[in-house]
């Protein structure tokens, strides 16, 4: 069977089911969106009306969909396919388990059901099986960088659809940086009339030479809405990623009031680590942020926001008046004390209104507030296995080496995806439940368009989502390679750009020099 991700348990049957003109999908209530999404999947290939019914009746040669509450070992997102010769039920205790059902349905069916018009000669069978499936990390993430380049939103709804095939959960957005603001906030308009624009890109990654060709580009609120929308009915969550204190030289270019210099800054045109962040001594900063995550968090439904945390430059708080008063004042250690006093701040507004700060792992410090959520990447792992020993920190792992997607194939080869286990050896059985998930990030430096973004992403987002659903000891690279070969023929359908194969796994030594000069985009057409 091609599926992927493989499923936990399978079995295959005997004999098959034919759709036909006259199969129907037969649901309950709560199912209905599913059974349209269904719908709407197979009819414009086939050609069949597909007429969905709500009830629980026993038919033949119907697609039927329920919950089932005593399916409850399976979890949320499990679920049970059944493919019968008379007919196909797929049960789950929830909503977004028939969701899936319905995604490894997709990958049994023929390849043409990719297609989003009539394709005449094809033979709509299903092989017999039985599945009963879950997932083994809740946290199976994306993130999305367009603070360096903005894709647009035909680009983020093609991303979740793909997401979708493939059964993963997160999509981090990542959507304020130095190099631009891409988010409307109505209480302070100059982050978009002013950050969201720069002059020019870099040439070379560590250069500061640039192109000279504006580059620009931001959501409206209604359009975070209709984009959160869209994910949530595909059961992904989108956790926005709002960075704070560094990474913020588009913030500071609109309201230079928040640095400690008072500036002025222009929105960064290379790229890098900048000295000037936002100033934690001033009361108007976190002010200032406070209604920007109101907004936020209006628009943005998840538990879980994330502030980044990343490579702060402490220079500017060392020679701030304001800083050192708040270091005195708060009785803290130093300017790494203060950004633990920053985090926990902002972590106490966000608890205030019912959701969680998350960060990169350097806002892992002594101090920090119990419920903050960790995201690993590099350095200091002792450090994180302490957290999560002692402290019982949450993590999502996002190893810099294994898990980051703007790297060239020559460093992160496909096997190399692959094989990427998100807990760490050291963690005994009871420790490893601390370990949400993981997630594959994609920093967009390198990213100037949609072809290129494909081309980053997949086929090793695959191998992720692989490793994230399916149980670690039925994963097997070979087998992954073989099922891979027929989803590329879908995405084909999907008119994604990918990675062949040949150079998504290069037979020669890995190598560096991929990751320090920007690369051509690819060519080709995506429609």
């Amino acid at each position: 069977m091609d599926i992927i991700p493989f499923p936990a348990k399978i079995e295959r049957q005997a004999g098959e089911l034919n759709l036909t003109p006259e199969t129907g999908i037969l649901t309950d209530t709560a199912n209905r969106w599913n059974a349209d999404f269904l719908r709407g999947l197979l009819s414009a290939p086939s050609g069949f009306p597909l007429r969905v019914r709500t009830g629980d009746r026993a038919a033949k040669n119907v697609i039927r969909l329920r919950l089932e509450p005593g399916l409850e070992r399976l979890g949320r997102e499990g679920y049970r396919l059944e493919v019968r010769p008379d007919a196909i039920v797929i049960e789950a205790p929830g909503t977004a388990g028939v969701f899936y059902g319905i995604q490894t349905l997709r990958q049994l069916l023929p390849i043409e059901i990719e297609e989003r018009r009539p394709v005449s000669g094809v033979d709509w069978r299903v092989p017999c099986v039985l599945i009963e499936d879950k997932p083994r990390f809740a946290w199976r993430g994306f993130m999305l960088d367009e603070g360096r380049h903005f894709q647009g939103k035909e680009t983020v709804q093609l991303t979740l659809d793909l997401m979708t095939l493939q059964k993963l959960n997160v999509l981090h957005w990542h959507l304020t940086e130095d190099q631009g603001w891409r988010i409307e906030v109505k209480k302070y308009p100059k982050l978009t009339e002013v950050g969201s624009q720069r002059a020019g890109t870099s040439i070379t990654l560590l250069g500061k030479q640039h192109d000279g060709i504006p580059h620009s580009g931001f959501y409206t609120q209604d359009e975070i809405r209709e984009i959160v929308a869209y994910a949530a009915e595909r059961h992904i969550r989108i956790v926005p990623e709002i960075e704070m204190p560094g990474h913020s030289l588009a913030a500071l270019a609109s309201y230079p009031e928040l640095s400690c210099t008072g500036g002025p800054f222009k929105v960064a045109t290379h790229f890098g680590i900048f000295p000037d962040i936002y100033c934690a001594g001033k009361e108007t900063v976190f002010t200032f942020l406070q209604d920007v995550l109101d907004e936020i968090l209006e628009l943005f439904p998840s538990p879980y926001i994330h502030i980044g945390g990343d490579e702060a430059p402490k220079k500017r708080w060392k020679g701030c008046p304001d800083c050192q008063r708040r270091i005195r004042e708060e009785g803290l250690k130093g300017e790494h004390a203060l950004q633990v006093y920053f985090t926990n701040r902002i972590a106490a507004y966000l608890d205030s209104k019912g959701r969680h700060v998350m960060g990169w792992n350097e806002i892992l410090q002594d101090g920090l507030v119990k419920g903050a959520v960790v995201q690993f990447w590099a350095r200091g792992r002792e450090r994180l296995l302490e957290a999560i020993r002692i402290e019982k920190r949450a993590v999502v792992m996002s190893t810099y080496l294994d898990a980051y997607l703007d790297h060239s194939y020559s460093l992160m080869p496909l096997s190399r995806s692959y094989r990427y286990e998100p807990v760490p050896a050291e963690l005994g059985e009871n420790d490893a439940g601390s370990i949400l998930g993981l997630e594959f990030p994609l920093w967009s430096e390198c990213v100037p368009n949609r072809a290129r973004l494909d081309y980053q992403v997949y086929p090793r987002l695959t191998a992720m989502a692989e490793t994230g659903w399916t149980p670690k000891d039925k994963k097997d690279f070979k087998d992954f390679r073989r099922r891979l070969e027929k989803l590329l023929g879908r995405l084909d359908r999907l008119g994604v750009c990918y990675a062949p194969l040949n150079e998504a796994e290069p037979p020669k030594v890995r190598q560096w020099f991929g990751i320090f000069t920007i690369p051509q985009p690819q060519t080709g057409t995506v429609e």
